[in-house]
């Protein structure tokens, strides 16, 4: 009798859960890489919505549109940051209410539905230059009704992540698995970028079918907790043990307020989404300016502040995994940020290679502690030990710093639009204030701990020399 080859009897050695958990995180993983891969091409399609600003003109001029009449050499930034702002505040109105209706669904079912209405939406931009509709209005409500429904992916994928990765490694695992977010944007760039000079349309299209098949997918394979498949039959299925005998009811949106740290991360999440994101709708536009390139190559070396992000979030997982301290992690990573900010600022113009090491070292500084906050210390809160074991905090918890976050995400673009107007200068300082300010509440939840934790000490040496 022949071996069994080595490769087999590894396979054969994973247990039926591991195989579960193996396959819920490169699922959730891919569900939300394409997430990340619909929102992207907008900021790579600006640099060519600004050249036809002046042919849209005059197009909508012959047919007494309200469209894009308005746009012109002097306020194109506003006009495209207001896009961004549409996108980003519904996103952020949305995600109050998607982690409370996300506790009450069926996860599968609810992120399938939000997945196939975002592929919809994404794909309605891009024919939105197929059919030469130049409305601003049509573009704008598009934008808000896609914010709204991507707001069931990020409580959907961290609650289902959370239900079947506990605390042990949580930094680690969800620092590698966080990087979704960045191989979503680097995938969206490349996307978008190799149409965007010949048919910018097809740079939404092409990822609006991508997120709608993964949400048939999703349908398909998402299993949301630990569930224990019959061997007799693949369709039927049972709860474990543990999952039957409690069953409590979903948090309110006040009780998960009370969760010690909730709104301390919130607020830090805010400021520092604020940076992230608006490196991510204008950075591109803002390297096509400072080095002079074309909008592809501007687009393709967009993506390293990407590839900075995910060593960022795993070196970010690992070392608070290691400390047991997330506050101070994201202190330390956010008070390094803000002069590399500076530098980068300064050496834009200087060619490629000082670009390149600069957009390395600003994603790895500005996308680590939001990427540690949104998973590993989101999840952590969603299951604090204050719950008594209450897991259906989580899809609640997740989308209230998320959602907090995304009101940072929604001004730093804004803001940048009209920034911009005055130098791009100002809007570094915008972000490098937004940085200090992130930094501030951070060390704040970290001194707070260490002033709990000092204080237990202290009763008890007090107690153990008085007794």
């Amino acid at each position: 009798m022949a071996p069994v080859p080595p490769g087999i009897r590894l396979l054969a050695s994973f247990n039926r859960e591991q195989w579960y958990r193996a396959l819920t995180f490169i699922l959730t993983f891919l569900l939300y890489t394409s997430f990340h891969l619909s929102r992207k091409p907008i900021s790579i399609v600006k640099s060519e919505l600004h050249k036809n600003c002046s042919s849209l003109k005059t197009h909508t001029h012959n047919e007494n549109s309200n469209a894009f009449s308005t746009w012109d050499k002097s306020n194109y930034k506003q006009l495209l940051g207001a896009m961004d702002y549409s996108f980003l505040c519904a996103y952020a109105v949305g995600m109050y209410l998607s982690g409370i209706i996300g506790e009450r669904l069926p996860i599968r079912l609810y992120l399938t539905a939000g997945m196939l209405s975002s592929g919809l939406f994404t794909c309605l931009f891009g024919l939105g230059y197929i059919y030469n509709i130049h409305s601003l209005s049509f573009y704008v409500l598009v934008q808000v009704a896609n914010g709204l429904v991507q707001t069931t992916g990020w409580p959907s994928v961290v609650t289902c992540i959370g239900n079947w990765f506990g605390k042990g490694r949580r930094g680690l695992i969800m620092g590698l698995w966080n990087s979704h977010t960045s191989v979503g944007n680097i995938l969206g760039s490349l996307i978008a970028g190799y149409y965007v000079s010949s048919n910018w349309g097809l740079s939404f299209i092409v990822p609006g079918l991508i997120i709608a098949a993964m949400g048939l997918v999703c349908y398909l394979f998402l299993i949301e907790r630990e569930y224990d498949v019959l061997a007799d039959h693949w369709r039927n299925y049972r709860l474990s043990s543990k999952h039957t005998s409690f069953n409590p009811s979903a948090i309110s949106f006040m009780g998960a307020l009370r969760i010690p740290g909730v709104i301390e991360f919130s607020l830090c999440l805010l400021f520092a989404k604020l940076v992230s994101y608006t490196f991510l709708f204008w950075l591109p536009l803002y390297i096509t300016k400072a080095a002079n390139l074309d909008a592809k190559t501007a687009g393709d070396l967009s993506t390293l502040f990407d590839v900075g992000g995910i060593v960022g979030g795993v070196l970010a997982g690992v070392i608070s995994d290691k400390l047991g301290k997330r506050a101070s992690t994201c202190a330390v990573m956010l008070l390094l940020a803000a002069p590399t900010l500076y530098g980068f600022s300064m050496i834009s113009g200087l060619g490629l290679r000082p670009i390149v090491g600069m957009l390395l070292l600003c994603g790895a500084l500005v996308n680590g502690p939001y990427a540690l906050i949104t998973t590993a210390v989101a999840a952590d809160l969603g299951t604090h030990k204050s719950l008594k074991g209450n897991a259906r905090a989580l899809s609640t918890v997740t989308a209230i710093i998320d959602g907090t976050g995304s009101v940072g995400a929604a001004l730093g673009p804004l803001l940048a639009g009209l920034l911009s107007a005055g130098g791009w200068n100002q809007v570094f300082y915008m972000l490098m204030a937004s940085d200090f300010i992130a930094l501030l509440v951070s060390w704040s939840r970290g001194a707070r701990i260490c002033s709990r934790s000092t204080g237990r000490f202290g009763q008890r040496f007090l107690n153990l020399h008085t007794s």
